[in-house]
């Protein structure tokens, strides 16, 4: 009986499975696809189907027996990916309870637009900020270069407050992974907490530990920031002396 039971299971999460790649299938633009390739260079299992598009499939997927969903998710297609992180961040429970999904997606994250994407759509984050922190700590020091960049996104998605600069601060300077991904997400998430806190950051630009490669990056995407005015770009420009 169990044997028929689980025959039975497993041809309703192919059936399942089948259905959702049909329905990308049938979505899919070659001209988005190349477009996204682009964006998207190693990245070889794009079909190329726009996010809003993927979106409204999550609304038909969390309906629906989600959790079986995540459990048995196809993972041959960007798109099948993309859509298990955008059903994570949809579904309305707790954090506790969605924290070992959320572990399990990030070893699958394998770049910067999956990863950024599913960092956009984990709002629960603004309901339990220091929970969250806790859990985003151990990232920061992962091996993996995805699995430090969704630390490092997390932080500019959730935790642009003044009270965070220090810490935040504190942990880029602790930053070792040598992954550009996670260099370019540091330079980046640095130069937003710039043109919100300037005085403190150029403070941080004084005297940081981070490498030669980051800092460069910070100061040119401040540079290049529209929020950001002429006489404070010429302010960062002489940083580059100091380090």
């Amino acid at each position: 009986m169990n044997n028929l039971t689980n025959k039975r299971q497993n041809n309703e999460i192919n059936k399942q499975n089948r259905i959702i790649r049909e329905q990308i299938e049938a979505l899919a633009e070659p001209e988005y696809q190349v477009f996204t390739s682009r964006l998207l260079p190693g990245v070889s299992n794009i079909i190329g189907v726009r996010l809003p598009i993927l979106r409204k499939m999550v609304k038909e997927i969390v309906k629906g027996d989600w959790r079986t969903y995540l459990e048995y998710a196809s993972d041959e297609s960007f798109e099948e990916i993309m859509l298990q992180g955008m059903v994570i961040g949809y579904v309305k429970h707790s954090l506790y309870e969605i924290i070992p999904y959320i572990a399990k997606f990030v070893e699958k994250i394998d770049n910067w637009s999956v990863c950024d994407s599913f960092c956009c759509g984990l709002k629960i984050t603004k309901e339990c900020r220091e929970d969250m922190w806790d859990f985003l700590k151990p990232y920061f020091h992962k091996q993996g270069e995805f699995e430090v960049r969704f630390g490092v996104v997390m932080l500019l998605n959730y935790y642009l407050e003044e009270e965070y600069i220090e810490p935040v601060c504190k942990i880029f300077d602790e930053i070792e992974h040598d992954g550009y991904y996670v260099k370019m997400a540091v330079a980046w998430t640095i130069s937003i907490y710039y043109v919100h806190f300037p005085e403190a950051i150029e403070g941080y630009l004084r005297n940081n530990k981070l490498d030669e490669f980051t800092y460069k990056k910070t100061l040119q995407k401040i540079c290049e920031s529209r929020a950001v005015d002429h006489k404070k770009k010429e302010q960062i420009r002489e940083l580059k002396r100091y380090h």
